[in-house]
């Protein structure tokens, strides 16, 4: 047996320690990544903050920015900008995409406070240009584009949000009341058509062209040689997987109609990665010597999130194990914000929440398996 410390950088900092059963061990191994590292929102407050309260209004308007990126996403202005050959006006970008010209040149002008745009003045004219991050993030024809990820929370997240003090009341979901679906089914409501579904596994895309390859390193995962990526939506954590550890089989496995969508729509020429259609609460799990749970167990209730390790756990070859990613909220109450504000998402659209790692470990236990580490 061998130890690997590995820390890695990047927006969610992983820090994990991660050992490698020796081939004649036969006990299961756990290996679970969380992420931490999330960066404060704030230090205590100043005298100056309390003298005027900067922080707290700039909290205020938070939603006023997210508002702002959501819309320009929406109209296109990123990938108009993109593809210019050369800065352009208010009113050229107007014309472009169908829009009031005074209401274009408001939207760009705070694009540009908060530098995601660009401006020069040539005779009293102003002209706008892309910055490098809004080239690479928000034009949704980058290869690292997040423009998925912006229309679903425009457009499914925002809305959910604004029923927030409802949620907070009654403790559930809020599908029922924002998109009229029932709040027990939370894929029903995430999959209410294939335009939706398209949107979510756009998001989770997304997400793993960003942190995907960091997430799959922050482990040696070389002697697995056959991976599962439960519920792996679009594929793209697996391609990171099959891209990392060439000499394992990586399959994807979630319901007919998302593994259908992601072959029409997220395939890619060079796929090494298998497609596997079933539902991982109903039906048996393909045979793996590592089970990939990325963003799942927070999606669901503790007994339902047990039911399904312990279906892993019975499932797993000797010396196998589990790999969960999820946001890792502190023992203490205290942050990481992100992942506190990512529970707080789970409370308005699933039945799940983020958890402590005290509380993942005990998860893993009860389920059988043992060498938790993170």
């Amino acid at each position: 047996m061998y130890r690997r410390n590995v820390q890695v950088c990047c927006n969610h900092r992983v820090r994990c320690l991660v050992e490698k059963p020796g081939e004649q061990q036969q006990q299961r191994s756990v290996f679970c990544v969380l992420q931490d590292g999330f960066p404060a929102m704030a230090e205590h407050l100043s005298q100056s903050e309390l003298d005027y309260p900067f922080k707290l209004l700039e909290y205020f308007n938070g939603f006023r920015v997210s508002k702002v990126i959501f819309s320009a996403c929406e109209l296109g202005v990123f990938d108009l900008l993109l593809h210019s050959q050369k800065p352009l006006s208010a009113a050229e970008v107007s014309q472009e995409l169908g829009t009031s010209e005074d209401g274009m040149e408001r939207l760009l002008d705070v694009l540009v406070g908060i530098e995601i745009l660009e401006v020069e003045l040539t005779k009293g004219t102003a002209y706008y240009s892309s910055t490098d991050v809004a080239n690479l993030y928000l034009a949704k024809s980058s290869p690292k584009s997040l423009h998925d990820m912006i229309i679903y929370q425009s457009q499914t997240i925002y809305p959910l949000w604004n029923n927030m003090v409802d949620a907070v009341r009654e403790g559930k979901n809020q599908n029922e009341k924002t998109f009229g679906l029932s709040s027990e089914d939370i894929f029903s409501a995430i999959y209410r058509s294939e335009e939706q579904m398209l949107k979510f596994m756009g998001l989770m895309n997304s997400t793993w062209i960003i942190d995907g390859h960091d997430i799959v390193t922050a482990f040696d995962l070389t002697c697995f040689k056959s991976i599962v990526d439960v519920g792996g939506c679009s594929g793209a954590l697996a391609r990171e997987l099959a891209k990392a550890y060439p000499a394992s089989t990586v399959t994807v496995l979630d319901l007919p109609k998302v593994v259908q969508t992601a072959q029409k729509h997220f395939s890619q020429s060079d796929d090494t990665i298998h497609f596997h259609e079933g539902d991982f609460f109903e039906e048996d799990l393909p045979a793996a010597d590592l089970y990939v749970l990325a963003r799942i167990i927070h999606d669901w209730k503790e007994e339902k999130c047990l039911t399904l390790l312990k279906k892993i756990h019975a499932a797993c070859q000797p010396g196998g194990g589990v790999l969960l990613v999820e946001a890792l909220l502190f023992e203490n109450h205290r942050g990481p914000i992100m992942a506190q504000i990512f529970s707080l998402n789970m409370l308005v659209q699933t039945e799940g929440k983020e958890h402590p790692p005290s509380r993942y470990t005990h998860m893993l236990i009860a389920s059988g398996f043992s060498d938790v580490q993170h």
